[in-house]
């Protein structure tokens, strides 16, 4: 059988004609590009043509490599900035920009495609350049190849309803479980704490609450490695436990639960489970995952069992550091303070912070003078998960920033001083939002969002279930609508904290907000939005899922005009004049170059002439010109084919 002249030129990356031409010289006779080669000349040709095809590839690539200039640059790049490395002037450069519907003054940032983009229009390539800062981070992740590593123990964060005992809790196992050799001191409080378990050590965060917990979160830092949920056995789970259980989730942490109070009479511990496996953590004991422990804040009943459970989930998720390597870690809390002037409890991550080393975080940077730990003892230096109280920042840093030491204190100065600029900068623009219900349809075809993710408030508890069921109803296989988390009550700061982790709306119905709330929420841009009506509230999401989803595309042929001779216009580029054999050609429709029945290029007619006259539309049985814009590549006998098209809603 053989294969077509056509595929066979694609295959090879030449035109029909170039390989018919190729054929009659090898004295076979082909009619044209539909005509079949047998198996043996096709051999041969792959193996002459396929060497010409990559010299020919070559040959261009160096050529375009000759005509190209490569800057280096640090994105993103002010249009001042980009005049300069294009070298070109700053008007003729906005100019430029509003020929691509790109609107920027002259120190508007610009980001990295936009760049490279606009840069290749002046035959120039723009290669990324890492920023010191950048180089600092890449640094960090990279020293980590050279060392070698060893396990690390495990941090863990105390989570759960007021009242239910976290803080005696901690208080038990601080007294049974102390640092050895250190019994005697007088405990710091630092906000996070060292214990010793069968020689094996564990660090405690002692957080106000889920709430910073997730404020931490939200600045990046991934402190904690597991959570223990303290639920009390005489009260089961309440309102303030849900909202840790989803914050918890969203932090995608293991949860170890303690159960407890189980020195009171009248608990009902099943009940307990019960409710936790109505909250998708069912008890190993019940056929789960979620490890559940009996224990006593009062009586110390439990404390060595949770405490092995929280090494043996430890074990299991193999925690690993590089004590050889530059430290870097988090900053827990941080306070100014009378005798001793600034004061940062860290967590040690990865890495050995040491004194007089140079740490960098958030908007401050400090050589360490000093090195406490909880029980007031004075250290030289701190490995992995360790926490420690340092002197001699410049700044109060905010929880959550994260740290890193650096060996230079000029680098060290100059990202800080970088990183305040562009806070002010930040500070100047007007604030932004996360995400609103109204810039979802544009969020989707950015391809940035696939799921709506919502935090529900109501007034009681029938109204939350009644809201949740009608919202459940609302089905789609291309978006998904998830419930971060639910709850009774005014809309407060730890909805607000838990919206911008997971990116949420909150709303709400027959509720207010919290004092201070707006403020925080206008400040982190989260949106919140209260109803009066449920039905108000449904149909909003409704149509902000009806956003979500990508309309179908309806193309319609409307016209066909085939290319009979072509011109060189100066300063327009190529035009082809056509004759219009079927319906009607207009301007600014979609259009596809076909060539020997293949498509070679899909755009949008750029102009439109008949003689010299700018038209809209020219009808069959008429020529005109037709020109595109950035592409020239237009021969005669080509075929152009015009299509209308139609975006159809879709509805859920």
């Amino acid at each position: 059988m053989g294969i077509r002249v056509f595929k066979l030129a694609k295959e090879l990356g030449f035109s029909s004609k170039e390989l018919i031409d190729k054929l009659k010289k090898l004295k076979v006779k082909v009619k044209g590009h539909m005509s079949s080669v047998d198996d043996e000349t096709t051999e041969i040709l792959r193996h002459e043509l396929k060497d010409m095809s990559e010299k020919k590839k070559e040959k261009k690539e160096k050529e375009k490599k000759k005509d190209v200039r490569f800057v280096e640059a640090i994105f993103p790049l002010s249009v001042k900035d980009l005049a300069i490395k294009l070298q070109t002037k700053t008007n003729e450069l906005i100019s430029h920009l509003i020929k691509k519907n790109i609107f920027a003054n002259i120190n508007q940032s610009l980001e990295k495609d936009v760049c490279q983009q606009i840069a290749a229009d002046y035959k120039v390539e723009l290669q990324e350049k890492l920023s010191d800062e950048e180089e600092l981070i890449q640094l960090h992740k990279e020293s980590s190849d050279k060392g070698k590593s060893v396990s690390r123990a495990p941090v863990v964060t105390l989570m759960g309803h007021v009242d239910h005992g976290k803080t005696l809790l901690l208080d038990a196992i601080r007294k049974s479980n102390v640092v050895d050799g250190e019994a005697g001191g007088i405990t710091q409080h630092i906000g996070a704490y060292e214990v010793i378990h069968n020689k094996h050590k564990i660090c405690f965060l002692d957080t106000p609450g889920h709430e910073a917990f997730t404020a931490m979160r939200s600045r990046g830092a991934h402190v904690t490695d597991i959570v223990i949920l303290v639920v009390a056995a005489d009260d089961g789970i309440m309102p303030q436990t849900i909202e840790a259980i989803d914050h918890a989730k969203a932090a995608k942490v293991p949860i170890i639960v303690a159960i407890n109070k189980v020195d009171k009479p009248n608990i009902n511990i099943d009940k307990v489970k019960t409710q936790l496996q109505e909250m998708d953590l069912t008890p190993e004991d019940w056929g789960g995952e979620i490890i559940t422990v009996n224990v006593s804040a009062k009586t110390g009943e439990g404390v060595d069992a949770l405490l092995e459970m929280v090494l043996l989930q430890s074990e299991m998720m193999e925690l690993k550091a590089y004590p050889d390597k530059f430290a870097s870690g988090t900053v827990i809390e941080a306070r100014l303070t009378k005798g001793s002037g600034i004061m940062a409890t860290v967590l040690v991550a990865d890495g050995t912070l040491r004194l007089q080393d140079i740490i960098i975080t958030g908007l401050h940077y400090a050589r360490i003078k000093a090195m406490i730990n909880d029980h007031g003892g004075r250290l030289k230096e701190a490995g992995p998960s360790t926490p420690v109280e340092l002197l001699g920042l410049s700044g109060i840093p905010e929880a959550g920033d994260v740290f890193y030491a650096v060996d230079d204190e000029r680098k060290a100065k100059a990202i800080v001083e970088k990183r305040r600029h562009h806070k002010r900068e930040k500070d100047l623009l007007p604030k932004g939002r996360i995400i609103t219900l109204e810039d979802l349809s544009k969020e989707i075809q950015k391809g940035k969002i696939k799921i709506l993710n919502l935090i529900v408030k109501t007034d009681v508890q029938g109204s939350l279930e009644a809201l949740c069921a009608s919202l459940d109803k609302i089905q789609s296989s291309e978006v998904e609508l998830n419930i971060v988390h639910k709850g009774v009550g005014n809309v407060n700061e730890s909805d607000v904290m838990l919206a911008i982790v997971t990116q949420s709306i909150i709303i709400g119905f027959g509720i207010g907000k919290e004092q201070k709330t707006s403020e925080i929420a206008r400040d982190k841009s989260v949106e919140i939005k209260l109803y009066s009506v449920i039905y108000e509230a449904i149909s909003d999401i409704r149509t902000a899922m009806e956003g979500l989803l990508e309309p179908h595309i309806k193309r319609t042929l409307v016209g066909r005009a085939e290319v009979r001779q072509v011109f060189k216009v100066s300063k327009v580029g190529t035009i082809a004049g056509c004759m219009v054999s079927k319906g009607a050609v207009k301007r600014g429709m979609e259009a596809k170059v076909v060539r020997d029945d293949e498509i070679i290029f899909t755009g949008t007619i750029d102009s439109l002439k008949r003689f010299k006259e700018d038209v809209k539309e020219v009808k069959e049985g008429f020529e005109c010109g037709i020109g595109f814009r950035s592409f020239n590549n237009i021969k005669n006998g080509d075929f152009i084919e015009v299509y209308s098209i139609e975006k159809i809603k879709k509805t859920l």
